[in-house]
């Protein structure tokens, strides 16, 4: 039988993982006014197999909140919420980063505390509608274009949060600058008109990031420090644009120099979005020395051949672990995957097709008794 390299054990940076398998981040709208809870810690308890978990988009402000009831880890409250989580999944032997996720101009006010604004870096307005629990879909609203102080004061959150991360037990926290928020709309020509130094070239269209990630690293250490990007990606109304190889060229090359722990590259290509060139992987793999993630309907085989291949360090798998909870032991021992996947109940508030999915062992279990009765 072939060993797999994928679910060997490897190190990164400091810490140690069980295997090469990385659980994606997935939003799943569970924390009831925006605190993490002991729903969220069962969840992420049940997938802890995997060798590093990167948690659901947290908002690092409460600016930064888009969705309804995703978590946030601004306050004391939602600080002690995640650190149930953290402890959870630690007690199973798991590594956990959080990843904060400002979302720009993909929010809504109805989503949000009184007193908060939807920014963005210029007032482009998104198409398309987000839900809203107080009044369904809403239209996009036109975001206000960040001042100088918004950015800074932006700046200031995601290093807080980065602080509270670490103070929550998060083993780091990777920075989500991909899927058409925040951190991505600066990145490209489309979302980014402005005329100061944070817009226009290349350079001045990455420099946020590249300020956030050396501001977090100094507070939190680069060894704890991570971020996900998206060449290619169109989600939230995103659009491709002539210069995203040498962008993504320049930027991987930056955060190179910073020493940040991994990049996680996101590649949507089989949810309809466009196939993220080998060529650009490639590119950032040999302009970034340290870990690589690739995620993108990957199986155990491909998923396999692009880390033999050194194209990946490490692979990470989303939705098969909404509905397979044990789904590192499945794809390990070659176990069937779950049939069911209830896509209704993705952004739900309870536990239904959140924690109640059973591992292939429950089910002989319950197969066994069905039988015996």
């Amino acid at each position: 039988m072939k060993a797999y390299k994928l679910f060997a054990g490897t190190t990164i940076g400091l810490l140690s993982l069980k295997n090469h398998v990385v659980m994606a981040p997935l939003t799943r709208c569970r924390a009831i006014g925006n605190i993490p809870n002991t729903l969220m810690a069962k969840y992420y308890e049940q997938r802890s197999k995997a060798g590093l978990i990167i948690t659901e988009g947290t908002s690092p402000s409460s600016n930064g909140m888009g969705y309804a009831r995703i978590p946030g880890i601004f306050t004391g409250q939602q600080i002690e919420g995640w650190k149930k989580v953290t402890a959870a999944v630690h007690e199973n032997g798991g590594k956990i980063f959080v990843q904060l996720m400002h979302c720009g101009r993909i929010s809504h006010p109805m989503n949000m505390s009184e007193g908060t604004e939807v920014l963005a870096p210029s007032a482009v307005k998104a198409a398309g509608q987000m839900w809203t629990d107080a009044n369904q879909l809403q239209d996009f609203p036109v975001p206000k274009a960040m001042t100088a102080e918004d950015i800074k004061k932006t700046l200031a959150d995601f290093v807080t949060a980065a602080k509270n991360a670490i103070s929550a037990g998060f083993d780091g926290v990777e920075l989500h600058a991909a899927n058409g928020y925040l951190l991505e709309e600066f990145i490209s020509p489309l979302t980014n008109i402005r005329t100061d130094i944070y817009g226009g070239s290349i350079a001045n269209r990455c420099r946020f990031i590249i300020e956030i990630a050396i501001a977090v690293t100094e507070a939190i250490g680069k060894e704890k420090t991570a971020i996900r990007l998206s060449p290619y990606g169109v989600a939230n109304d995103m659009a491709q644009y002539n210069e995203i190889d040498a962008t993504y060229d320049y930027l991987s090359k930056q955060l190179n120099n910073i020493g940040l722990l991994y990049i996680h590259l996101a590649d949507h290509s089989a949810m309809g979005a466009p196939v993220v060139p080998v060529e650009i992987k490639k590119l950032i793999r040999n302009n970034f020395k340290n870990t690589i993630i690739l995620c993108g309907n990957y199986n155990k085989e491909s998923a396999e051949a692009d880390i033999e291949s050194g194209l990946a360090d490490l692979v990470a798998f989303g939705r098969p672990f909404i509905n397979n909870p044990d789904f590192v032991e499945r794809m390990k021992n070659n176990w069937p995957m779950s049939e069911e996947l209830q896509t209704e109940l993705f952004y739900t508030a309870g536990e239904t097709g959140y924690t109640d999915y059973p591992a292939h062992e429950d089910n002989l279990v319950m197969k066994a008794a069905f039988i015996r009765s």
